[in-house]
């Protein structure tokens, strides 16, 4: 079953946990709500939505067994094609309700890697979502050789391909093997083209934010250009960069993959090379659903995935967007006061981008200064933090001290202040 053909919708049984879990960051039921979205980006008809409440997930089945048989009743009596569970269910529990229940079972983590293969469109998004998909399946080939052996199309099966899943473990581990291999030679020439970028010495800003926030919609808005903006789930995948003119000041503007909650750990992994667009910009533009009922989750959302890819210190504008579908802009002005700096816009209608367009100006890093350094011998680790963050221009080793001078970034300066003594303002000629 192909799930883009209109004909041949599946119809899907969406199943959600009500539980106790530290690292949720919306609730259950807004969380389920949200599988809701995702399944029909998929190309799903969501035939029903079942919240259980419970104290923790069966370890075994995930859910009991009084309620697995309930659950068939359900899948026989609409015709149910598939059930996706809002959860990473473990392999025991996959294979477990893959015997139990009557009809396809997959969990969010599949429903998303399915979505990042679809949207997929440069070589180097594919090949990170196959890396994702394989070492996703890889350690669920045990035991079900034959239920790989029938996969046909539909949610949660596209991707790598049967004759490629039914290979063995040390076959497929070679396999990803060699994608990480050319996903890094594709790593090495997006350092060559950032290196390029530098020399023009144009400030780099990363749009950032929960998918289907408007990035794109504001990419295009303020740049004039046509990246494609759609309302739906993940519209972006591949990196896009244009020019950008604030009031007389040129700059570069970085669209990246939206964020979510529950984002599968083998596509954090695969798409850090991309994900790296955001920790080498000089600013971060937070964009933010402010229509969203889950506004504050998705915005902590975003805040930990910065935080793993290494970005929790970037300078951040938080951007509010959608204010033209705002059901209660008092309450949003409130929950400004949390942020700052922070901006109204709506990248619709352009409302605010003028504002925008000033704030970015005015949180723009300070362009690196010339200073000079002296560093204990004894602590010499430290010059591989200047070569990483600035650019070196003289060093010389001595038996006590290692002394040089190099331009650092503002951040920099502050960080290693007792190793630094400022000179005149400059950039470094290149």
């Amino acid at each position: 079953m192909d799930m883009n053909n209109e004909t041949q919708l599946e119809k899907v049984l969406l199943i959600g946990l009500n539980y106790f879990k530290p690292k949720r960051m919306l609730s259950a039921q807004a969380s389920l709500e949200e599988l809701e979205h995702l399944t029909k980006t998929a190309g799903g008809i969501v035939a029903e939505k079942i919240l259980i409440n419970r104290e923790a997930p069966h370890p075994g089945h995930y859910l009991g067994k009084g309620k697995i048989d309930e659950i068939n009743e359900i899948v026989a009596d609409k015709d149910i094609d598939l059930i996706i569970i809002d959860d990473e269910l473990s392999i025991r529990q996959q294979l477990n309700l893959d015997q139990k229940i009557q009809c396809r079972v997959i969990d969010r983590s599949a429903l998303i890697l399915q979505i990042f293969a679809d949207r997929a469109k440069t070589r180097e998004g594919k090949l990170q979502i196959e890396c994702a998909q394989l070492s996703y399946l890889m350690p669920r080939l045990s035991g079900k050789g034959k239920e790989m052996s029938r996969l046909g199309g539909g949610i949660g099966t596209r991707g790598p391909g049967e004759s490629q899943l039914e290979k063995d473990r040390r076959q497929i581990r070679h396999h990803i093997e060699s994608l990480q291999s050319e996903i890094e030679s594709i790593r090495k020439q997006r350092n060559v083209t950032r290196s390029h970028r530098e020399k023009m010495e144009l400030p780099v800003l990363s749009l950032v934010g929960y998918t289907n926030a408007g990035k794109s919609t504001l990419l295009n808005a303020l740049t004039a250009s046509a990246v494609t903006a759609e309302d739906k789930l993940f519209a972006t995948l591949d990196p896009s960069t244009r020019r950008l003119d604030l009031n007389g000041t040129e700059a570069l503007l970085t669209d990246t993959v939206g964020f979510i909650q529950q984002l599968p750990h083998s596509l954090v992994t695969a798409f850090r090379a991309t994900l790296e667009e955001a920790s080498f910009s000089d600013l971060l533009i937070h964009v933010i659903d402010a229509s969203h009922p889950d506004m504050e989750s998705q915005i902590k959302t975003v805040h930990k995935v910065l935080e793993e890819i290494g970005c929790q210190e970037k300078p951040i504008v938080h951007v509010f967007n959608k204010i033209d579908q705002v059901a209660d802009p008092i309450e949003l002005q409130q929950s400004l006061s949390r942020y700052s700096p922070a901006v109204l816009i709506s990248a619709k209608t352009g409302n605010g981008l003028d504002t925008l367009k000033k704030v970015l100006l005015e949180n723009l890093p300070k362009p690196p200064r010339k200073v000079t350094f002296r560093i204990p011998a004894a602590e010499g680790h430290i010059i591989n933090l200047l070569y990483e963050a600035g650019s070196v221009i003289s060093i010389d080793y001595g038996p006590e001290e290692i002394i040089g001078e190099a331009f650092l970034p503002e951040l920099t300066i502050q960080k290693l202040s007792k190793y630094i003594q400022t000179k005149s303002m400059g950039c470094p000629s290149l």
